[in-house]
């Protein structure tokens, strides 16, 4: 092979090499939600950004993961929710990238005989200009469930589980049609400014799998009808498409009140075990996800409270028709600031836009 082959083959590298590293790039901006052409770091008549501000914010938040068990024979519900804590934080964003710390103070959460819950709950919301991102990654142990049990001479309101596991796995991405118009991230993460009111319609698919058990059966055996048809355990998956409508309301400017529903009809499989054995099931099941967003929101600061509320619900196995609800409610305080260069030096190796 001769010098001008081999030259050629190194520069088809290189460019191929260069365009890869773009496109991996370019992939990472639209997950973390940074901005890459000039027309959409400019103002527009609807909404405004902020580059090269630091969005800073001190915030009080829970996290939540509960599941309920509906019997469809006796009509009766119970519904089984974690003790996870209220956590104070703080974060930050700038150009995009999003950085939060949180922890559950003793202060936070007195002592209420709900038992205790460990936990690691990874929720991330992402709003790049056109796309919903939501990526779920949760694991609990530790649940109580409230319901009273009464006799002639004993009362009991609350029943501790504390060996119930529990684990969901999800991932919902959304198209947004009008992302020229609407901001989300002036919503939830407050790095811009909804100066007009907008709506979009939304389409997109989502995946959930998980699960719940525990060492012996899930509902407490005194307050079922028919103890024999108890269970110690369920697997979930469910996929489909979903479709949406989100619609941003601004009030002289500053005030907004932002509400997204969407409705996914998914293709779900569920087992349950029982004492009799493992039965599983194929169905259709209608799902929910609901976002609520509400505050005030300027050049220089915001105040604001935001709630995420995603119910999954399974297939009917064995009479018993349950549901998996993920919940996620903050409220921010937050306050945008310039940097000087030096500090902004450092910063600008978070924007991924300098390498392209």
């Amino acid at each position: 092979m001769n010098y001008s082959c081999l030259r050629f083959i190194q520069c088809v590298k290189s460019s191929f090499a260069h365009i890869s590293s773009k496109f991996l790039i370019l992939c990472l901006l639209g997950l973390f939600g940074s901005k890459v052409s000039a027309q959409q770091v400019s103002d527009t008549l609807y909404y405004q950004t902020f580059p090269d501000k630091v969005t800073s914010r001190i915030y009080v938040s829970r996290k939540f993961t509960d599941f309920k068990i509906n019997d469809r024979v006796s009509n009766e519900s119970f519904l089984i929710k974690p003790n996870s804590s209220l956590n104070l934080g703080m974060g930050a964003t700038y150009n995009g990238l999003t950085f939060n710390l949180a922890y559950g103070f003793g202060f936070l959460n007195p002592e209420r005989d709900r038992g205790e819950t460990n936990y690691i709950d990874l929720q991330a919301h992402a709003y790049p200009k056109n796309l919903i991102i939501d990526v779920f990654l949760q694991f609990y142990r530790g649940y109580y469930l409230e319901k009273v049990y009464k006799t002639e001479d004993y009362e009991q309101p609350i029943f501790l589980l504390p060996d119930v596991r529990v684990k969901k796995i999800g991932l919902n991405v959304q198209y947004l049609f009008n992302g020229e118009k609407l901001s989300l991230r002036a919503a939830f993460l407050q790095s811009e400014w909804q100066k007009k009111s907008a709506g979009s319609f939304l389409a997109g698919v989502e995946i959930y799998g998980g699960g719940a058990e525990n060492d012996s059966p899930i509902v407490p055996t005194l307050l079922l009808q028919d103890p024999e048809r108890n269970f110690s355990q369920f697997r979930y998956f469910d996929f489909g498409p979903n479709l949406g409508y989100v619609y941003t309301l601004v009030i002289k400017k500053h005030y907004f009140i932002t509400a997204a529903a969407t409705s996914n009809l998914g293709v779900g499989w569920t087992s349950m075990e029982t004492i009799y054995g493992k039965e599983s099931r194929w169905g259709l099941n209608p799902n929910v996800f609901l976002r609520g967003f509400a505050g005030y929101n300027s050049e220089r600061w915001s105040i604001n409270g935001n709630y995420i509320w995603n119910n999954v619900r399974l297939t009917r196995v064995n009479g018993f028709s349950n549901t998996v609800m993920t919940g996620n409610y903050r409220v921010n305080f937050v306050y945008r600031f310039s940097v000087g260069p030096k500090i902004k030096r450092y910063l600008d190796f978070t924007d991924l836009r300098r390498y392209l």
